[in-house]
């Protein structure tokens, strides 16, 4: 988030908001077996990806990315 500009207030929320959207409900954490903080079950194992199914979102303008196959 060192890398953004801050305009005023409502802006500096509506970033954190997202940010601790992502990190709560996306981010790996090594510490919870590669799960979010609000994921309950373990990820499923994935031994090779069709690059075709991986799907790809721009979080905070881009700076951030989340990943998730598609269906």
């Amino acid at each position: 988030m060192d890398r953004l500009l801050i305009f005023n207030r409502h802006h500096l929320e509506q970033i954190l908001t997202e940010y601790v959207e992502h990190y709560n409900e996306h981010r790996p954490h090594r510490s919870l077996g590669q799960r979010s903080p609000q994921q309950e079950t373990e990820p499923a194992p994935v031994s090779r990806v069709d690059p075709g199914r991986l799907r790809r979102y721009d979080r905070l303008g881009g700076l951030v990315h989340e990943y998730e196959l598609a269906a």
